[in-house]
């Protein structure tokens, strides 16, 4: 890549959060036509995008990127190929329709401006992430998703619901983001590897490392609780809490494919396992059928569509699970056909809300004539839900039944688990598409016709486009689909399935499915009773447990805090002196650290004359039967300890020592006089005891730890650096001021803080105890 076409990408990736920024002044700015001004951001990065389409087709992949934090050797890069230039498109072409529907959605809203702020940055950080090469890039726009997702939920905030989806998303998928993590430092500790494109190069050096199956669970975990497998599930339908343009958006193109994608991207270096063939599999087969089962129970449109795309995601995780070149392109065409068509309903879930006032399916019927051009979206977006011929979602169904097949009872299991799941997908597609607009006419809310531009532009769009990218498939899997296929499969492949009907086994299972679909949207009535019947027997599910879950912890941490955190000094000072005498003491023993003993010095009289009034001033201490004595008797410490730096010809140290301990006995004199404390120590015998053991503990400790260093061989280098250096580049004759002026700067102005933050809290406890009698005297006068 040139350093032209590095600056645009880069500039790409940056200007969603660019357009954030100043989203909230453009919407003031031109009011309610700032969508089709903000819309062209995300446009201008299809356009940039668009671009590679025809180089990626020719097998090449696009790289590039900066030096993030050079000291660390880590990169803000990224790694184009098929797989990372269809979710951009997807991401950035779908997000330009949003972000126009946003603009006639809530038209008018109070907090429009901020609502593009946060869908923007959204953009950026699924954008980000699906372009990541570096491993803490592709970290760091993950976990951005999961915020700006938190944002979008709990957009209105004065909501309970809203507060509690955003919540339970934010604490799935971030505890998601660490298992991610977690995996991503397992599979560079395995490999040596820190970026996407190293690791696929490094081919199967994964698989055959011991770390693999650590690695592949971590991976999973982050995966899973992203694209909401079971049982992980149950935030995703909550996320409905968000206005309906999130929705659309989180479900089509960006945060809920982003688990899929992760596992797309590993498959050629985790995949072709027994473990990898055998856990997606199983977890995406079960969460498509307890998806559209959970759908089938619903009333509420934007509600069938969300648990539709729990399944959908474990169609996909299924799919990728197999791992064959077929299934792999199954799940790519599946991919692409559900983000068009899914994105498509859930705008005509929310036109038809925002236009009739009711998103209750039973409470809908007859609104053809009033909104024409939004039945005839929802029509085209259904066909290809449903698989019908003519249409993308048909070419997806196709290449799943064809991957699949009856080759074994293992894929028998799974081809069984497919055409029940998208037979029930097909009749909860059409009856979001039918229903609301069949049938006698049905009073609303609100009196039903049809939205602005900006409300059907985006469905009528992706609509059409299931259909003419089906009829052009030549040209989709030329740019699309055989460039993505062969990223997710590590290898070339070609995909070659059109409109044209082929008799097989597959075409079979195709016309299975769709009886199977049409008998189950002429009974979905009583097939929702008897699944609501089921529910309520069953009572309790995961999201009813993540309550508990939170619950229990918050009575947890309370309980705990209350126990460690008792408001009683004493015993957090206990607490902090036991663990400093376990942390020196428990390493020295059991590593065998402890120093050798040494002889006692030949000293001179004086010296021992020194360490006698330290040793008498310890007593003084021990034995003061009042603080003000203590505190003046443990000044005495630190006098011998200023003599012994005179004696040891360090004269300035000394005059420090001298000054320090002066100024801190009259000062902490002084605040006991004023604080009139109780002259005596009230503590009974056992609690003198167990600050004597803990005491002894730490001084024994450090006295140990001490010897230990004194016993070191002597690394001159630093004290060599400072002699070299402290007059050259600090312009000072004096070594230790300038250590601790300029080499320890720092650390010096963070000592003078901490001392500067104690002495106001001493000021204030000096305020409030000498206001006491004041106020005692004003109430008893």
């Amino acid at each position: 890549m040139t350093a032209d076409g590095q600056w645009m990408t880069f500039l790409a990736l940056m200007l969603p959060f660019a357009a954030a920024a100043i989203a909230p002044f453009l919407t003031g700015l031109f009011r309610h036509n700032a969508a089709w001004v903000l819309a062209i951001a995300p446009a201008l990065i299809f356009l940039h995008f668009t671009g590679f389409l025809g180089s990626v087709a020719g097998g090449e992949t696009i790289s590039g990127g900066y030096a993030w934090i050079p000291s660390l050797g880590v990169d803000f890069s990224w790694y184009i190929d098929g797989l990372s230039l269809t979710f951009a498109l997807l991401i950035s072409g779908i997000g330009t329709l949003i972000v126009l529907y946003a603009g006639g959605y809530l038209k008018g809203h109070e907090h429009q401006g901020r609502f593009f702020s946060f869908i923007l940055m959204f953009m950026g950080s699924m954008l980000g992430l699906v372009v990541a090469d570096s491993f803490l890039t592709l970290f760091v726009f993950w976990e951005l998703t999961s915020i700006t997702s938190f944002l979008l939920i709990g957009f209105d905030h004065s909501r309970e619901a809203s507060r509690r989806a955003a919540l339970q998303a934010l604490v799935v998928t971030g505890l998601g983001g660490l298992s991610l993590l977690a995996g991503l430092l397992v599979i560079s500790a395995a490999t040596g590897e820190t970026s996407m494109s190293g690791l696929l190069a490094a081919g199967s050096a994964l698989r055959e490392a011991p770390l693999y199956m650590a690695a592949l669970l971590l991976i999973l975990g982050g995966a899973f609780t992203k694209s909401a497998q079971f049982p992980f599930h149950f935030w995703l339908p909550n996320a409905m809490e968000a206005p309906t343009p999130v929705s659309a958006y989180l479900h089509s193109a960006t945060m809920v494919k982003a688990g899929v994608y992760l596992l797309m991207r590993l498959n050629p270096v985790l995949g072709d396992t027994a473990a990898w063939e055998t856990i997606l599999p199983v977890f995406g087969g079960t969460t498509l059928i307890v998806g559209t089962l959970l759908a089938l129970r619903q009333t509420d449109l934007k509600l069938m569509l969300a648990y539709t795309t729990v399944a959908s995601l474990g169609l996909l995780v299924m799919l990728t699970g197999f791992g064959s070149e077929k299934a792999v392109e199954a799940a790519v065409l599946y991919l692409v056909a559900h983000s068009m068509f899914k994105g498509a309903l859930f705008m005509v879930a929310g036109l038809v809300d925002h236009e009739s006032g009711t998103r209750d399916v039973t409470k809908l019927g007859g609104l053809r004539a009033e909104m024409p051009v939004t039945f005839g979206a929802a029509v085209l977006a259904a066909c290809s839900m449903g698989g019908l011929p003519l249409f993308f979602g048909f070419l997806a169904k196709e290449e799943i039944y064809a991957a699949l097949g009856f080759a074994d009872g293992w894929t028998a299991i799974f081809t069984l688990v497919a055409i029940i799941g998208n037979g029930l997908m097909f009749a909860i597609g059409f009856a979001v598409a039918l229903k609301p607009f069949l049938g006698p006419k049905v009073k609303t809310p609100k009196h039903a016709h049809e939205g602005p531009v900006l409300l059907w532009l985006g469905p009528v769009v992706l609509g059409t486009l299931g259909l003419v990218s089906a009829l052009v498939s030549g040209l989709s899997h030329y740019f699309v689909s055989s460039p993505m296929s062969s990223a997710v499969a590590g290898e070339t492949v070609s995909v070659t399935i059109s409109t044209v009907p082929h008799v097989g086994l597959p075409l079979v299972l195709s016309v299975i499915t769709v009886a199977l679909g049409v008998a189950f949207f002429m009974t979905i009535g009583r097939g929702r009773a008897a699944m609501a019947a089921v529910l309520n027997a069953i009572g309790w599910g995961p999201d009813k447990g993540f309550d508990q879950v939170m619950r229990g912890l918050t009575r947890t941490s309370y309980r705990i805090t209350g126990v460690v955190q008792d408001g009683k000094l004493d015993h957090y000072m206990t607490v902090t002196f036991v663990a400093v005498a376990a942390a020196l003491l428990i390493p020295m023993v059991l590593f065998g650290e402890l120093p050798s003993m040494p002889s006692i010095p030949a000293m001179p009289f004086y010296e021992w004359v020194v360490l006698l009034i330290g040793v008498i001033g310890l007593g003084a201490v021990i034995y003061a039967r009042d603080r003000l004595t203590a505190i003046v008797s443990l000044g005495i410490q630190g006098f011998a300890v200023a003599l012994l730096f005179m004696l040891m010809g360090a004269p300035d140290l000394s005059f420090t020592q001298f000054m320090v301990e002066t100024l801190s006995v009259v000062i902490l004199a002084l605040v006991m006089t004023r604080l009139r404390l109780s002259p005596t120590d009230h503590r009974p015998t056992r609690e003198k005891i167990g600050d004597v053991v803990v005491s002894g503990l730490c001084g024994t400790a450090l006295g140990l730890m001490l010897l230990k260093v004194t016993q070191v061989p002597f690394n001159g280098e630093l004290s060599e650096f400072f002699a070299q250096n402290s007059r050259v580049i600090a312009h000072g004759r004096n070594i230790v001021n300038v250590i601790i002026v300029d080499f320890r700067g720092t650390d010096t102005l963070g000592e003078i803080a901490v001392v500067m933050i104690t002495g106001l809290a001493i000021l204030a406890l000096v305020r409030i105890r000498a206001a006491k009698p004041a106020d005692t005297a004003t109430k008893e006068g």
